[in-house]
């Protein structure tokens, strides 16, 4: 081929590369606006999902309360209630035995009336025809000895009609005392059943109240909850559109890095590619235990069965995270539950990403070196404590990090 047409032809390619890579450059920074818009975007839904998730968390200590409120009022109408069963059974034994003490009031009051009746006509007797009974039975005795032995029993009769009547007054005595007794009972049980009664209807009554309270409560919750899983989807979507993006972007560095490739074999200059990964296996980005391994996990914070798409590693929040290998920048900044969160592309379609980072040292377009310090570990976005969620995608892939770790 004639000189003149060889460098017609280098000229041609040349021309065709700087187009290409001017229209490459412009589509990139398009993207890169996309990128950023849609990062905004997250950010925005991001702030008004944790707002929500904090009324949520609100609402549900509120709901509980208010729980335990009617639950501590329920037991309590329950004790009143026991105790107003305890008071009955009280009552009734009570009035048996008042009962009892009325038949006992009764027999002893009619003996006693008997005795006075006896009593009364014997002074009757005595005051109408004198003391000739006694008298009569004393001098009816043949012999001293029989007088003496009657005088003493007519004493012991005397004595004994006296002990009777004294004895049936005593016992009138202790039945009305005793009467007296469980009539200020009764009246001090019915009372306290009274109080007990006015208790319960207060109790019942706070309990009517707080059960409108809990409604109010639920429902309240079951909103908050509602807007919660509305933004969480919406969320979903956003981090999805924004993943779809970083995953075009990763191809448009794939296509730069063929377009520097094809400059160096026609021996033109043009801008160097992104640095592309060494071996495909990548150094620990920090040094700590792995506190949630990769798969199929229960998410500490929403409580459901979710795919954990990396590995957490434990580490103090502060600690330098390290470029797990060369590449360029693709993405730095808030990534919804990652929280502040920075994705690196080595090439090859793979790449790496830094979750939960406390802070971001490198910027979109940035090319880092393997062991390069890129953030450093933090609590941001869903987390329940510091450390650093790592992960390997491959074409936008999840994969298990450790089988690329070394």
């Amino acid at each position: 081929m004639p000189a003149s047409r060889r460098r017609g032809c280098r000229i041609f390619v040349a021309l065709g590369l700087a187009f290409f890579l001017a229209a490459q450059a412009g589509n990139a920074s398009r993207l890169t606006e996309k990128i950023r818009e849609e990062q905004l975007r997250v950010e925005r839904h991001q702030h008004q999902l944790e707002e929500r998730r904090a009324a949520l968390h609100v609402a549900k200590l509120r709901e509980n309360d208010l729980s335990h409120q009617l639950s501590e009022t329920n037991n309590a109408i329950g004790n009143v209630n026991t105790r107003l069963g305890q008071l009955d059974d009280q009552v009734h034994v009570n009035e048996r035995r008042l009962a009892w003490n009325q038949v006992q009031l009764a027999a002893a009051q009619a003996t006693l009336r008997r005795h006075n009746d006896a009593y009364r006509r014997r002074l009757v007797q005595i005051y109408e025809h004198g003391d000739l009974g006694y008298l009569g039975v004393l001098l009816g005795a043949t012999s001293f000895a029989e007088f003496v032995e009657r005088f003493h029993d007519l004493q012991l009769v005397v004595r004994t009609d006296q002990k009777a009547i004294a004895e049936r007054k005593a016992a009138e005595t202790a039945v009305r005392r005793v009467q007296a007794q469980l009539e200020g009972t009764q009246l001090t049980l019915q009372g306290l059943a009274h109080q007990q009664e006015q208790a319960r209807t207060q109790l019942q009554g706070l309990a009517s109240e707080r059960e409108q309270l809990v409604a109010v409560a639920s429902d309240k919750r079951r909103q908050v909850a509602a807007e919660v899983a509305q933004l969480e989807e919406l969320s979903a979507s956003e981090e999805a559109t924004l993943e779809a993006l970083i995953v075009q972007r990763q191809q448009e560095l794939a296509a730069e890095r063929a377009a520097a490739e094809r400059a160096r074999r026609a021996g033109q200059p043009g801008p160097s590619g992104p640095a592309t990964a060494g071996s495909g296996y990548f150094q620990w980005p920090v040094t700590g235990p792995i506190t949630s391994p990769f798969g199929w996990r229960i998410h500490p914070i929403a409580g459901v069965r979710r795919f954990h798409e990396g590995i957490d590693i434990a580490a103090a929040s502060g600690t330098p995270i390290a470029a797990a290998e060369s590449g360029r920048v693709i993405y730095a900044g808030w990534y919804g539950g990652y929280g502040n969160y920075i994705s690196i592309d080595h090439g090859g379609g793979v790449s790496t990403g830094y979750g939960h980072c406390s802070a971001i040292y490198v910027s979109v377009g940035q090319d880092v070196a393997r062991g390069q310090a890129v953030g450093a570990v933090g609590s941001t976005g869903n987390s329940t404590g510091p450390h650093l969620h790592f992960e390997v995608r491959i074409n936008g892939k999840p994969i298990d990090p450790l089988s690329r770790l070394r």
